[in-house]
């Protein structure tokens, strides 16, 4: 009897949650040193970098797949299971942006970015690396709040959740600011182009490690009653989650 209760609770989701964003956390990284090598154009790494980033995407997903297909019926959760798989499928979007933002970036090998705007883009870059490394913060203290339900431990989670909200009100910011400068300097319309979606991929990272923050805030606010994210969910999507 003894062993059957232990086994309910030794199998947490969180910890292959944690996981999955450490990925993101060492994708960070990688991101920020194939944008500087690309716009340099000093740097013949890039195309590893890239590769590098694809395969830290690769083994992410299978993280994500392991969680929706693998755990065991009967395993304690403070969380539904379609909470569970809403939050991986939004987290798991920040790695999506970060692989779309290099993919767009190799389709002009040749870097046009002009020098007035190359420190702009370096800070919207640093902007989102931020809330990519807070992802795994996050995650293991939201863990330690379901383990303990403590009022100073949601506090914790929610100061952090707050960051990524105002992480991504700078990286919105400093692309509009990107941009703005970009239509007073660019003459070439295709390079202007390429910059701007590049710039939105690139904010994009950060629009969803804010969603994650605001679907884990929706997690820690019930206090141990599971339902509201799935409510939500359901209302706006339908009861299957694809991806």
């Amino acid at each position: 009897m003894r062993i059957w209760l232990r086994s309910l609770f030794i199998t947490s989701p969180f910890e292959a949650l944690l996981e999955h964003a450490e990925k993101i956390k060492e994708c960070g990284w990688v991101f920020q040193q194939a944008v500087e090598c690309y716009v340099s154009d000093q740097c013949e790494e890039f195309e590893t970098l890239r590769q590098e980033v694809s395969k830290l995407e690769n083994e992410a997903d299978a993280i994500k797949r392991r969680i929706r297909g693998h755990i065991p019926k009967g395993t304690w959760m403070p969380v539904t299971k379609f909470e569970l798989f809403l939050y991986i499928r939004e987290q798991d979007k920040v790695l999506d942006s970060v692989q779309d933002a290099l993919d767009w970036i190799s389709l002009r090998p040749k870097p046009t970015i002009q020098e007035q705007l190359q420190k702009d883009l370096f800070l919207l870059v640093d902007s989102v690396i931020e809330p990519m490394e807070d992802l795994s913060r996050m995650i293991s203290e939201a863990k330690k709040y379901f383990d303990s339900y403590s009022e100073k431990q949601r506090r914790i989670v929610k100061d952090i959740i707050h960051n990524l909200r105002k992480r991504e009100h700078e990286a919105d910011k400093i692309e509009d600011e990107l941009k703005l400068k970009l239509f007073t300097i660019e003459k070439d319309p295709i390079t202007v182009f390429h910059t701007v979606r590049l710039s939105e991929i690139i904010g994009s990272i950060a629009d969803h490690a804010e969603n994650s923050g605001d679907m884990m805030r929706a997690m820690i606010a019930r206090k141990g009653k599971p339902g509201l994210l799935a409510k939500l969910g359901r209302k706006g999507q339908g009861n299957g989650v694809t991806d």
